[in-house]
């Protein structure tokens, strides 16, 4: 069994360019997860309670937190962890929080689209919004929930509404699109994944997600027959997930693990760090359309940097041309949800 900052590093895969984490840095993190006793919040807080950036975990969820709470805690590493139960005690969970992850709603099933996710998941995150405005309002707010393409833009029209919005701080995490990418070129080309990145530019479902292979590192290169395969199974990979657990659930595990990689990357930039992560933000200049995902380089106050889009081989721009339809109507579908009466 490996020492546990060997373990720890080998678990907590963290930005591109910087595939490793520090367990010398400090802790000085105070990190909200909403929606911590469900299939992503449970395995994300205990990859977040290994972090040696975290000094408090604030779980909150409808039910269950209590017993995910007093379970983490038993487990010897510093961060403390605090249980919030039900809606009632939202907003004292936000309370002193520098980063906020929402992995809160309900998994797809088999059948499922991102989009048949939105009515739900629309009206939860809203209200985690306007608690977030409330108590927390210069918190990095990180959202999981699905679909993403939509619940950025309803977070950020709340935040708005509250007088409170900075595009700077609110975060879209494409994250698990990045790891399989990064998995399987690797598996496609016989290399380690912990050496390969990928950028994944565009949305979070379907043909919105638009993985740059041309620009991975290291350079690889594919017949156009393989390089279309590989593309649509990086877009559809949360449908393979979901296909195989066969009605048990959606993809949980690796959603967490990205989801936490995300997570610690918002931490080392408010430790000062630079840190580059894809992510889905209000960009109009990178892209025409008000949200898009780019590689952003992450710092003390958040979104420091827009990298933008680099050179699209002419397949990645076909897919570009393929995706903005798509993106304009599910950030619409977000705005309009919070805008209209």
């Amino acid at each position: 069994m490996l020492p546990f900052p060997r373990l720890l590093k080998a678990t907590l895969t963290v930005a591109q360019g910087a595939k490793g984490l520090s367990t010398s840095a400090k802790r000085n993190g105070k990190v909200a997860i909403l929606g911590a006793s469900g299939g992503i919040g449970q395995p994300m807080s205990l990859l977040m309670k290994q972090s040696p950036l975290v000094s408090e975990l604030s779980l909150y969820d409808i039910v269950h937190t209590p017993g995910v709470a007093a379970d983490l805690s038993h487990i010897d590493t510093p961060a403390k962890v605090k249980a919030y139960n039900g809606p009632d005690q939202l907003r004292d969970s936000l309370k002193g929080c520098q980063v906020i992850l929402i992995p809160a709603g309900v998994p797809r099933k088999p059948g499922m689209t991102r989009d048949d996710l939105f009515n739900t998941n629309a009206s939860i995150v809203r209200d985690l919004a306007q608690a977030a405005a409330e108590v927390a309002p210069k918190a990095f707010i990180a959202i999981i929930s699905n679909p993403v393409n939509s619940t950025v833009p309803i977070a950020s029209e709340v935040l708005k509404k509250a007088g409170v919005y900075d595009p700077k701080r609110v975060f879209g995490v494409t994250t698990l699109d990045i790891v399989r990418a990064n998995a399987f070129i690797a598996e496609a080309k016989g290399l380690n994944p912990q050496d390969v990145s990928v950028p994944v530019i565009g949305g979070h479902s379907g043909v919105t997600i638009i993985p740059l292979i041309s620009q991975a590192k290291p350079s690889v290169s594919f017949p156009e027959d393989k390089l279309k395969a590989l593309t649509v199974r990086i877009q559809e990979a949360g449908t393979e997930v979901v296909k195989a657990k066969a009605g048990a659930g959606s993809a949980t595990l690796s959603m967490a693990y990205a989801g936490a990689r995300f997570g610690m990357s918002l931490l080392r930039g408010l430790k000062g760090e630079k840190v580059v992560e894809c992510t889905f933000v209000q960009s109009s200049e990178v892209s025409g359309v008000s949200y898009f995902s780019t590689p952003v380089v992450l710092g003390k106050n958040g979104l420091e940097k827009n990298l933008g889009l680099g050179t699209l081989s002419p397949f990645e721009k076909q897919l570009l041309e393929q995706a903005i339809p798509e993106l304009q109507k599910n950030i619409k579908k977000g705005e309009d949800f919070v805008n209209k009466k």
